[in-house]
């Protein structure tokens, strides 16, 4: 079909911002680290290569996702520890911070409670910004890496997908049986990952990580938490992402929860306040 006679001006007209943040409940980012200052390591848990782990964080802590031993990408999945049905929602986060999250940018849930679950407080990757090819880290983009798509792709049956590491997790925790557990699991944070979209194709694509041990992001938990995390299969996600041969590490998970006071003023976000009668 050719193009219009205005077909330049309707390309160059602005965009507008569909989500404009600025009305919405900011962290006290200032508090949230005077309180982390006092707090002392209550637990940790380790993903191993290939598989994932859950871990539990009460409301009012933190918990860090850490590079230990070599240059790895996980999956982060989150629900409200008392309701499962409460959910990370990647697609709302996405759609209000961007395609990549970092300091200050919050984990939104599902609807109908569509409050924030979880607060970045530090990215040690945060100085990455955006590379030539238009790839940044941390995405809210990718879905996680499934057996699904894995057949559809490849004709083969993988169970170290993230998908499923996430649902064994999940199961073996909550004691669920799996194709229970499965309906929980749900799109990530792709921690670490680099990724961006392809200029031509609009395809997206993933890069080499550039996570070094010692590199980790941390997190304020706004409600009581369940986590799991997936060392993802692909590794640093440099050449594949469902693989039994690429360099895959550990990743630590650790949980630390203030002194009490030093949380005075602040109290875990109230659920959406939309009446739900859809009238």
């Amino acid at each position: 079909m050719p193009a219009p006679t205005d077909a330049d001006a309707r390309r160059a007209i602005a965009p507008v911002i569909c989500y404009p943040t600025e009305t919405l409940p900011q962290p006290d980012l200032a508090l949230y680290r005077r309180a982390r200052g006092t707090a002392r390591k209550v637990s940790e848990v380790t993903a191993p290569p290939r598989e994932a782990a859950c871990f539990h964080v009460p409301a009012g802590a933190f918990f860090r996702i850490n590079c230990i031993e070599g240059p790895q990408v996980g999956d982060l999945n989150l629900w409200n520890a008392a309701d499962l049905s409460e959910r990370f929602y990647s697609g709302k986060t996405r759609a209000l911070h961007g395609t990549h999250l970092s300091t200050g940018d919050r984990l939104w849930s599902s609807f109908p409670t569509l409050r924030p679950m979880a607060t970045i407080i530090e990215d040690t990757l945060d100085w990455y910004g955006v590379d030539s090819h238009g790839g940044r880290v941390h995405d809210v983009i990718g879905t996680r890496c499934d057996p699904y798509t894995h057949t559809l792709l490849s004709g083969g049956q993988y169970h170290h997908c993230c998908h499923s590491n996430l649902t064994r997790a999940l199961a073996e925790e909550s004691r669920l049986p799996r194709k229970t557990a499965e309906g929980h699991v749900h799109d990530v944070l792709n921690v670490f990952m680099c990724t961006g979209f392809t200029r031509d194709t609009g395809q997206y694509f993933m890069k080499a990580s550039p996570v070094r041990p010692g590199d980790f992001l941390e997190f304020f938990a706004e409600i009581e938490l369940l986590g799991a995390l997936s060392a993802c299969p692909g590794g640093d996600c440099s050449s594949e992402h469902s693989s039994d041969t690429a360099a895959c590490f550990p990743l630590l998970v650790e949980v630390f929860v203030p002194e009490d006071g030093a949380l005075d003023g602040w109290a875990p976000p109230p659920v959406n306040g939309y009446d739900r009668s859809h009238g």
